[in-house]
């Protein structure tokens, strides 16, 4: 967040929701990828995917479930970067988060509670188109 220049955008008013990969899910990167997008000249493409786990509001695990089931088992959701990410109700009753390149993730843990949002865990970064 502090090279994409978004440690203080994140840290207003809110609310927000945030889909935050574990350290692993980035680590499962291809190799130099995360050391790429770090350099200064990648700054605007490192904004772009950080922002893509971002949604605007106070969507706790409780409300993603009901927005979901509400739409018929899936629902799209405009993110910060202006990205659509689609969650849908996986076989096993968790949270799958399908982002714009095909890429799937799920739900590890929610409701990390903040001063300004939400933080549910996931288990892959969700990568823009």
């Amino acid at each position: 967040m502090k090279a994409a220049g978004l440690v203080e955008t994140l840290a207003g008013d809110g609310p927000f929701t945030v889909f935050a990969p574990t350290n692993e899910a980035f680590a499962a990167l291809p190799e130099g990828t995360v050391e790429n997008l770090l350099k200064p000249e990648n700054k605007e493409t490192l904004q772009k995917i950080l922002t893509s786990h971002v949604v605007a509001g106070n969507v706790d695990a409780a409300t993603l479930v009901g927005m979901i089931k509400g739409s018929d088992g899936s629902k799209d959701i405009s993110t910060a970067s202006g990205d659509i990410i689609l969650a849908s109700v996986t076989d096993a009753g968790g949270v799958a988060i399908a982002d714009e390149s095909g890429g799937v993730s799920n739900v590890i843990a929610t409701d990390v509670k903040t001063s300004n949002g939400v933080i549910h865990v996931i288990d892959k970064v969700l990568l823009p188109k």
